[in-house]
């Protein structure tokens, strides 16, 4: 792997579910893992639906293998890269050979 391709910063953040002070529970997205990647594979989508432009841009971030990456599922985390969210759809662990990560993510609706 390249070290010079590994030139963008992304956050990967996890979901956890909180309870306030009268009991209501809430979702919450904590920073877990932050790090340089390099993009790849990116498709940029617009589509009408009822009146509205939706993104559906996709893209791949591919990082180091590290402890954090390695635990990271499609359920429950996703990527901030440049004041984006962007949902996982899917994980490649490179055949397992603990060098490295891709993360093949969906633009999120906001």
């Amino acid at each position: 792997m390249d070290i010079a391709l590994l030139n963008r910063k992304i956050t990967v953040q996890k979901n956890t579910v909180v309870a306030d002070e009268i009991g209501n529970h809430i979702s919450k997205w904590d920073d877990l893992y932050s790090c340089y990647a390099t993009i790849s594979g990116e498709s940029p989508n617009e589509s009408t639906s009822a009146g509205t432009v939706v993104d559906n841009t996709k893209a791949d971030f591919t990082v180091r293998w590290c402890e954090a990456v390695s635990e990271v599922t499609p359920d429950g985390y996703r990527v901030v890269y440049n004041g984006g969210i962007y949902n996982i759809l899917g994980i490649d662990h490179q055949s397992f050979k603990k060098k490295s990560v891709k993360l093949k993510c969906q633009k999120a609706r906001r």
